[in-house]
């Protein structure tokens, strides 16, 4: 295919990985340029709203048709998974211990925070069955989620490093590759 075809900054060619809403006319020049501007403001509003409402309600957040998952039936599914790959990676018994430590450990932080995620839940539904919500009460819920949420992301970083550490490097590389034909990265 011509080099022609594929978007590149400055062209008139659009963006086809855009979807046509967030795509701008032919520039800045363009009236209808502030419009779309203010559109993707919009958009970009609306969605951070949804993200807010869907960590104070819980939707999507690890629940299913049968309610909050048990915490045994998932460590018994994350350990399945964790065995199969030190299995693949023929990893001695001192590192699936200290791997097993490590997941344990991130299992534990997870449940602490899917409990404070009910308990903002909880919060959230009262807040909204007030006849005068409290604003400030919901914005503080919000905030503390995302809080308790990026700690356990940075929490969840070390424990990925710690496990690197534990491994060979050609057990690293073997991880490497199967997570880059697994998620298709380059």
């Amino acid at each position: 295919m011509p080099s022609s075809h594929f978007f590149t900054p400055g062209s008139n060619h659009r963006n086809p990985r855009l979807p046509y809403w967030l795509q701008s006319s032919s520039g800045k020049d363009n009236p209808t340029h502030l419009e779309s501007h203010a559109m993707k403001k919009t958009l970009a509003i609306a969605g951070t709203a949804v993200v807010a409402v869907t960590l104070l309600t819980g939707f999507g957040f690890g629940r299913h048709h049968r309610g909050t998952p048990d915490p045994e039936r998932i460590n018994q599914m994350v350990t399945w998974k964790l065995d199969d790959k030190l299995d693949d990676l023929n990893a001695t018994e001192a590192q699936r211990t200290s791997i097993h430590a490590v997941k344990d450990r991130l299992l534990s932080e997870g449940q602490s925070l899917m409990e404070g995620q009910q308990a903002a839940r909880a919060e959230a539904v009262t807040q909204l069955e007030s006849a005068t919500p409290d604003a400030t009460k919901l914005h503080a819920l919000v905030d503390a989620r995302i809080d308790a949420a990026r700690a356990f992301a940075h929490k969840a970083v070390d424990a990925v490093l710690e496990v690197h550490r534990t491994l060979t490097p050609a057990q690293r590389q073997e991880l490497a590759s199967d997570i880059r034909e697994h998620t298709g990265a380059k």
